[in-house]
């Protein structure tokens, strides 16, 4: 399997790159392949020539970088500091000037902030050197076709996910308040060993399910709501996201014909997922599926995004996304119908491209579950 690292000097190659740094939090965890050693602070800078792989970090991190980098290409500079001034000073050492065959002599993410471009900026100035070359989503596209390890984690994650929703739909009852559920999916999923959560878990119940990213508060479940659980746990650095929409009680007409609408465009577009197919594609067939349905226009999201180190990466399953799909690209197939003050109905399945399709990660039921 070829290490992260490689691929990305690979790429840089590619681009006529002679050195390249970054600080994205996880572009720095996806190349390092560091376990247990970062947290969310946004310390730390991987530098990467064709010859040489840095972390620039602070004393902080000094002990478990080392012991991640020890017998590996990686090597850890905890002297702390503006990484501006590091790379700079570096640079200045190493003679400042690009190889021959390569065109620029340091390239940027241009996901940096401002004020840390303009301290770059300010310190190649002051070394005598020229400014840094920006490239746009240079390290996420390589994130977005996953290897064997990534995907291992992410299904294990992805299992978490599924028992927790195992445990949910026999806790829940009506009189319970979205939040009283919220807590105790969140619960299930760090006691079924998940390292944290994806994101801050969705419980939209009756006309609250209605808007896609929904705040679970006081509202109090009702017999006939219908309640989406939108939730994902964290593994080995990686997410899982998943959602579900049950029923309280019963379900009503309305419920079950919005529930089969969204049903069938999920497994509809689950079975045309392959290489080739573009990220617009899978959404307008989702979207004639449920226009079919009568239901034309009541999705307004894209049908699906990446999954990783982040809980939303590359590629979209989106009107935007022309690109075609490839084998490795992790990603979610969510269609949904909100009906303004009185439900909302999704269904989230996540997995990954194969050569010849699609491998489904999730294993919940499809079937309408009621409570």
């Amino acid at each position: 399997m070829e290490s992260h690292l490689n691929r990305m000097r690979a790429r840089m190659r590619e681009e006529g790159m002679a050195r390249f740094c970054c600080t994205d939090l996880s572009n720095v965890k996806w190349l390092t392949a560091f376990d247990k050693v970062f947290d969310d602070e946004p310390a730390h800078l991987a530098f990467v020539s064709d010859d040489e792989a840095v972390l620039h970090t602070d004393s902080r991190y000094a002990d478990a970088a080392c012991r991640a980098a020890c017998g590996g290409p990686w090597s850890v500079d905890a002297s702390g500091g503006f990484h501006a001034r590091w790379i700079a000073e570096k640079l200045s050492r190493d003679g400042g000037k690009a190889p021959d065959d390569i065109s620029s002599v340091l390239a940027i993410e241009d996901s940096m902030s401002l004020a840390a471009f303009r301290r770059l900026e300010k310190s190649l100035v002051e070394q005598g050197l020229a400014p840094a070359v920006e490239t746009s989503d240079f390290v996420l596209k390589l994130r977005a076709v996953k290897d064997d390890a990534e995907i291992e984690a992410m299904k294990a994650a992805q299992a978490i996910t599924d028992e927790a929703f195992g445990h949910i739909v026999s806790f829940m009852r009506v009189g319970m308040t979205e939040r009283e559920v919220q807590l105790e999916l969140e619960e299930a999923m760090r006691r079924l060993g998940a390292e944290g959560l994806a994101f801050s878990s969705i419980v939209a119940s009756g006309a609250n399910g209605a808007a896609p990213h929904s705040i679970p508060g006081g509202k109090v479940l009702e017999p006939g709501d219908m309640v989406v659980l939108d939730f994902g746990a964290r593994k080995g650095g990686y997410c899982s996201d998943m959602t579900r929409t049950v029923c309280m009680e019963y379900a009503t007409e309305e419920a079950k014909r919005v529930y089969e609408a969204v049903r069938t465009a999920n497994e509809a577009v689950e079975r045309m997922l392959r290489p080739g197919v573009t990220g617009a594609e899978a959404h307008e067939l989702a979207e004639r599926v449920l226009e079919h349905a009568g239901y034309g226009g009541k999705m307004g999201h894209g049908l699906g995004h990446g999954v990783g180190i982040d809980i939303h990466e590359q590629p979209n399953l989106s009107p935007r996304n022309t690109d075609s799909l490839c084998a490795g690209n992790v990603v979610t197939v969510e269609p949904g119908v909100y009906l303004g003050g009185i439900l909302g109905c999704r269904l989230e399945d996540f997995g990954v491209i194969t050569p010849d399709g699609f491998e489904v990660f999730t294993q919940s039921t499809h079937e309408l579950v009621i409570i």
